[in-house]
């Protein structure tokens, strides 16, 4: 059931970079973006822990 799974969305993320590109690119800039907000979250709080 997991391979499906991972099969189906493989195929789906293909599937949307190769019909919309820009917004592929847009969702994962987004997606980029998050996650750099977060990591600078968490250095903000151990920053001002420990100083």
């Amino acid at each position: 059931m997991k391979k499906v799974v991972t099969a189906l969305v493989v195929a789906f993320s293909l599937f949307y970079l190769v019909t919309e590109p820009v917004a592929a690119a847009g969702a994962v800039r987004d997606a980029v973006g998050a996650i750099a907000g977060a990591f600078q979250s968490v250095v903000t709080f151990f920053s001002a822990l420990l100083g």
